[in-house]
C-alpha cells in the first residue's frame, strides 16, 4: 500500500478516539460559554451568564465584574448580568467556583458600547484656496477671520488667514523645537497646544503676541484643543477628552470617548458647537469627523469625508485635519495637513 494512504488510514481510524477525549476534555472545563469572550454588550442589556461546569458537587459560585462581586450563588442556577449597573468600555467577568475544597476561575473579557453613532453626509457650499505648505493642527472661525496652527518642528505657526484667498495675513513662530498642535480662540485670547513639549501657549488675538503659558499635568501630549463657554477640552491622541480650568488651564477631569466598537482613539482636532464635541479621528485615509456628547463621552455621529480632497495625497503627513464652524452660516471650515484647498461645508443626517 502506498505510504501516504497507508499514513491517512492510520489517522482517519484515531479520529473517533480523538473527539472522544476531545469532548470529554472540552465537557469537564470550566468556562464562559455566554457572554463570549471579546463580545460587544449593548450598555443596558441584560444578559443571562451561561457556563460550563464540571460534573461534580459545587459549594458556591461567586461572580465578579472586574474584582468586584456582584452576585453568589450555591448551585449552577442563572445569574444575569445587569449591564446598566456598569459603565462603558472594556470589563472583566469572572466567575469563581468552589468544589470538593478546590478552586477554579473562569474569565470573559467582554465591552459595554453605546448603540451606533448616527450617520452624517457634507454638502460642499465653497471652496477655498489653502497654503499647501501648511501643516494644519487647528482651525478657528472668529467674525470674520480665520485663525490656523500649523506643525512640524522649525515650522509651526500661529496665524490668520484671509479666507477668500488663503492669503497669510499675520503669524507668529513657534521655538524650533517646538510641534505646535490645535487652537481655539476664548474672547480677546488665543490659545494653543504644543504636541510634545506639554506646554500651552497665550497670545493676544489682535497681536499675535504671547501674553501667558500653561503646562499639562495628567496627559503627556497636546493634540485638541476648544472651550464649552465654560471650560477647555482638550484631546491626547488617545480615546479621552480632558477639562481644563477657565483661567489656570489645569486638568480637572476627563471622559473617555465610545461608540458601538468600544474606545475611540486618535481623538484630535476639536470643535464645540451647540453642545457636542466636533472631533477630527487621526486614521490616515480614514477622513471622519465624530460627534461627541461631552458630558458622558459617546459618539452619537459621524461625518464621513473621503472623496472631499481632489488633491494628490501622500500615505502619510496629508491627513484631513482642521474644524471651525460658521455660526453666521451654521456651516463648517474643514481642510488637511498641506492641503491646497480648504473647504466650506454643510453638515447634515443621511
Amino acid at each position: 500500500m502506498n505510504r501516504r494512504f497507508k499514513q491517512a488510514g492510520i489517522i482517519l481510524a484515531m479520529l473517533p478516539i480523538l473527539f472522544v477525549i476531545s469532548c470529554k476534555t472540552q465537557k469537564g472545563k470550566f468556562e464562559f460559554v455566554n457572554p463570549a469572550n471579546e463580545s460587544r454588550i449593548l450598555k443596558g442589556e441584560k444578559v443571562a451568564l451561561k457556563l460550563n461546569f464540571p460534573q461534580t458537587e459545587i459549594d458556591s459560585v461567586v461572580y465578579s465584574v472586574d474584582g468586584d462581586i456582584f452576585e453568589r450563588k450555591t448551585d449552577t442556577s442563572s445569574v444575569v448580568f445587569n449591564t446598566d449597573d456598569f459603565s462603558y468600555g472594556n470589563k472583566r467577568l469572572s466567575a469563581k467556583l468552589y468544589a470538593q475544597g478546590k478552586e477554579d476561575i473562569a474569565y470573559s473579557e467582554i465591552t459595554l458600547v453605546p448603540p451606533a453613532p448616527k450617520p452624517y453626509a457634507f454638502e460642499v457650499v465653497n471652496t477655498f484656496p489653502h497654503d499647501e505648505t501648511a501643516f494644519t493642527q487647528g482651525l478657528y472661525y472668529d467674525n470674520g477671520t480665520l485663525y490656523e496652527s500649523t506643525g512640524r518642528e522649525g515650522e509651526s505657526t500661529l496665524r490668520k488667514v484671509d479666507l477668500a484667498t488663503g492669503k497669510v495675513l499675520q503669524k507668529i513662530d513657534l521655538a524650533a523645537n517646538e510641534f505646535g498642535e490645535g487652537m481655539t480662540i476664548v474672547g480677546d485670547k488665543a490659545y494653543m497646544l504644543t504636541w510634545l513639549n506639554k506646554k500651552g501657549y497665550i497670545y493676544n488675538k489682535n497681536t499675535l503676541q504671547q501674553v501667558g503659558s500653561f503646562d499639562y499635568q495628567n496627559s503627556e501630549k497636546g493634540w485638541g484643543l476648544t472651550h464649552d463657554g465654560k471650560r477647555f477640552i482638550k484631546s491626547d491622541g488617545t480615546n479621552k477628552l480632558y477639562f481644563l480650568d477657565p483661567v489656570t488651564l489645569k486638568e480637572t477631569g476627563s471622559i473617555a470617548v465610545f461608540d458601538d466598537n468600544g474606545e475611540v482613539p486618535n481623538l484630535n482636532e476639536l470643535e464645540y458647537v451647540d453642545g457636542k464635541v466636533y472631533a477630527n479621528l487621526y486614521y490616515g485615509d480614514r477622513d471622519e469627523i465624530a460627534i461627541i456628547n461631552p458630558e458622558t463621552g459617546l459618539v452619537e455621529g459621524k461625518v464621513n469625508f473621503v472623496g472631499l480632497y481632489d488633491g494628490k495625497r501622500a500615505a502619510v503627513d496629508n491627513e484631513f485635519n482642521g474644524i471651525a464652524y460658521k455660526p453666521d452660516t451654521k456651516t463648517f471650515l474643514v481642510t488637511g495637513k498641506l492641503w491646497n484647498k480648504l473647504y466650506e461645508v454643510r453638515i447634515k443626517e443621511r
